[in-house]
């Protein structure tokens, strides 16, 4: 099998995401990459679902390490019997797909999918924890394929030397549109937004851009407007937790307030992702409100006085009428016309086919 993740930066590789091998899932913290690397080592299922609470991976990171974390649970219960087995991986993909609540439903997709591959395992008398780790990489490869197709119709609206905004850490859609670029010869300088209180936008997005070549530049998070207006930006972009069939886009906070500035200067937003057909009304989506002190603090450091109150929600909610375009795996649609993509044949960008 090819894999998607050739030529990509280090942190976008699948073994640098999370990885099971010798009865472990290794992760790559990201809390503290780029300036140091280190790994979380968790040798129970229920570890890896920790992880992802405690947001050692964050943006795609979690799928990849939930479909590795049912390999490891797998792993844990291979001496019980077959019905043993299949209640205890159920256990497990109801804790790991329910770490953080607004991605939940991607998560049991994710989930879903390993357990098929476990049920196949069974049945022809396979190694149950190698099977889900090979239909973890399949999945993957499938994703990052799938992403690699957005990209293209993605950098098409990137006008040659031109300027991009961010926000937040797109993950594997950064990486497919920085590789589309270089093929395609197309060149042009990134402005990303720091993304407070863990700073993906710094620490992971910067860091991708600059590994594989590109003009990058950070920005604290209250500049965008200023920047996009300066800096004569040609397209704001961002990936996105969930794509609601209402045209609704759930993001890391801070990409409402920046699609608001966006479209008061004419400057597009294009939202890249699948629809997710699982949440056909932004009603469905519950947004994950997490620890406020947090938000008191950078990188470790308390920034302010002790008996101040923090707020921490962890995305927000852009309406469609803010959105130019979400650029799927079948062209780019309207945010008010999502249903034609499941009637052009569009299957989402967590489901897999085997």
């Amino acid at each position: 099998m090819e894999r998607a993740d050739r030529g990509l930066a280090y942190m976008l590789q699948y073994e640098n995401i999370a990885w099971f091998e010798d009865g472990a899932v290794r992760i790559l913290d990201r809390r503290c990459y780029p300036r140091t690397v280190a790994f979380v080592t968790c040798r129970r299922y229920g570890e890896v679902a920790q992880a992802i609470r405690d947001m050692v991976t964050q943006s795609a990171g979690p799928y990849t390490a939930a479909a590795m974390g049912m390999a490891l649970a797998a792993y844990e219960c291979r001496d019980r019997s077959e019905a043993e087995q299949r209640a205890f991986l159920q256990q497990a993909a109801d804790c790991i797909s329910t770490a953080r609540p607004t991605t939940a439903k991607r998560m049991r997709q994710i989930c879903k999918t390993m357990l098929e591959a476990a049920e196949a395992a069974w049945a022809s008398g396979e190694n149950v924890a190698e099977a889900i780790k090979a239909r973890a990489i399949e999945a993957n490869n499938s994703r990052y394929s799938k992403i690699a197709t957005m990209a293209t119709y993605l950098v098409e609206q990137f006008p040659q030397n031109g300027t991009i905004m961010t926000q937040c850490f797109a993950e594997t859609i950064v990486g497919m549109m920085l590789k589309e670029a270089k093929q395609k010869g197309k060149t042009f300088r990134i402005f990303c937004p720091e993304t407070r209180p863990y700073f993906q936008g710094a620490r992971l997005t910067a860091t991708v851009c600059y590994e594989m070549g590109f003009d990058v530049t950070v920005i604290t998070d209250n500049m965008p407007a200023f920047v996009l207006q300066r800096e004569h930006v040609d397209v704001f972009t961002s990936a996105a937790d969930a794509i609601c069939m209402d045209g609704h886009v759930i993001n890391k906070v801070g990409t409402f307030q920046i699609a608001i500035a966006a479209n008061y200067l004419g400057v597009p937003y294009y939202v890249t992702g699948a629809p997710d057909l699982v949440h056909p009304s932004v009603r469905d989506v519950k947004i994950e409100f997490r620890d406020p002190d947090f938000v008191l603090q950078a990188m470790g450091v308390r920034t302010a006085r002790d008996g101040v109150k923090g707020y921490y929600p962890a995305f927000d909610v852009t309406p469609p009428e803010l959105v130019r375009g979400v650029v799927t795996d079948r062209g780019i649609f309207a945010p008010t016309d999502l249903w034609r993509y499941a009637e052009l044949g569009g299957i989402g960008e967590y489901e897999v086919v085997v």
